[in-house]
């Protein structure tokens, strides 16, 4: 599940992780045996799907409600270097949107998707370290998506979007519903979760699929030059099963536009899909030479994870995902660090017609170590400065309420 509305091995790693991480795994596992008995005919469920729709025309609304435990209790309630999930100790609004889409197809060439959105998790994101917003920025955050598309009759059919659309990199979304777990990973913080440009797609055949993309730059609401980026996908069906995908960026994205500065990030993800069982592998790296650092030091940043999720039962799913995240030089976080973290995830999920309810439960263990790591805690190790401690467990029920047309 690449980001459609809608996420390397380091041998050097080692998870650390309480035995609390695997706590709502261990729950699943533990009741999902008592509650398979009192499932029903499994056509019960089927039977409230709604049924197939004919018409290009989609529309549909979204709420997501969030309580994140942070056992820090950090003073100020945040999640220090995160934009979504970020409010702690609090119950949180993260998510609110309302779209309206038309497919582009054969018989109607022309489509459109325009949406709005708010709440917490579209307060920040999209920002890297000294960035300052686009003019507007406030009001344009709150934009979902709002693009025209056209589908040229050339070959096995180009598909031509301009305007706000979804990213083309990474494999989770900026909304949890379309995501496994709640909480979303590092690398996919510091990805762009909607791109403002052009993009062309062209299938070559039913396994291969290529994308090109010109856009204002890596994050759409960050304002750097007035000059744009590229980048280009390809995503290949190994088998009916395994889809292997790569994006590469390429782009001006500091206020020296030489080329010798252009920011390079490659996104990979290899996603086994079956009919119970998902897992899926990602791993991003990318690098820049800093303009505004004695000598332009080349930066590097690199991290990777690994979702698996598993359909239970019924309305029952469990997801886990280890991750790690390194910012060599602070670019991408603010801070020298080296991130492990450890997510499980319980989902209790009822389909009726056009509404989905699903409930998530999710434990969290996250370290950081480096000259720039840790987490906020309560209380300050100086006036004015809040302390930092190296780990921080996390322990949230979230609430996501979907309505989309078929």
């Amino acid at each position: 599940m690449a980001r459609e509305e809608r996420e390397c091995e380091v041998s050097h790693v080692v998870f650390r992780i309480p035995t609390p991480s695997c706590l709502c795994l261990a729950v699943a596992l533990l009741t999902s045996s008592a509650f398979a008995q009192d499932q029903g005919n499994p056509s019960d469920v089927a039977s409230s799907q709604p049924m197939a729709s004919s018409s290009p025309w989609h529309y549909g609304a979204y709420v997501d409600v969030g309580y994140v435990g942070n056992f820090n209790f950090p003073d100020n309630h945040l999640w220090r270097h995160r934009a979504t999930a970020s409010h702690h100790n609090e119950l949180s609004p993260n998510m609110g949107l309302a779209y309206v889409r038309k497919d582009a197809t054969v018989s109607s060439r022309w489509g459109m998707e325009l949406g709005f959105q708010g709440g917490r998790d579209s307060e920040e994101f999209g920002f890297l370290l000294g960035e300052r917003s686009v003019d507007g920025g406030d009001v344009l955050r709150h934009i979902h998506r709002a693009n025209v598309s056209y589908l040229a009759p050339a070959g096995n059919g180009l598909l031509v979007t301009v305007g706000l659309f979804n990213s083309l990199m990474g494999y989770e979304s900026l909304y949890a519903k379309d995501n496994n777990n709640y909480t979303r990973s590092w690398i996919a913080d510091y990805t762009p979760y909607m791109m403002f440009g052009a993009n062309a797609q062209y299938s070559v055949n039913d396994r291969l699929t290529l994308t090109a993309f010109v856009i204002n730059r890596y994050f759409h609401l960050a304002y750097t030059v007035a000059q744009p980026s590229y980048g280009g996908r390809w995503s290949y069906k190994l088998t009916p099963q395994l889809t292997a995908t790569q994006t590469i960026y390429w782009g001006p994205d500091q206020r020296n536009t030489a080329i010798q500065y252009w920011r390079l990030y490659g996104n990979h993800i290899l996603e086994w899909k079956g009919e119970d069982v998902t897992v899926a592998a990602s791993f991003d790296i990318g690098t820049e030479n800093v303009v505004d650092q004695p000598g332009s030091p080349r930066a590097f940043v690199m991290g990777g994870n690994l979702v698996l999720k598993w359909h239970v039962s019924g309305p029952w799913s469990v997801a886990l995902r280890p991750e790690f995240y390194w910012d060599r030089n602070g670019r991408w976080t603010g801070a020298e660090q080296f991130v492990k973290a450890m997510t499980s995830t319980v989902e209790y999920e009822v389909p009726y017609n056009w509404t989905t309810i699903a409930v998530r439960v999710e434990h969290r263990y996250d370290e950081s170590t480096g000259v720039g790591g840790g987490f906020f805690k309560g209380g300050e190790s100086r006036p004015g400065v809040a302390a930092l401690t190296p780990g921080q467990h996390l322990f949230l029920v979230g609430v996501l309420l979907s309505f989309d047309s078929p």
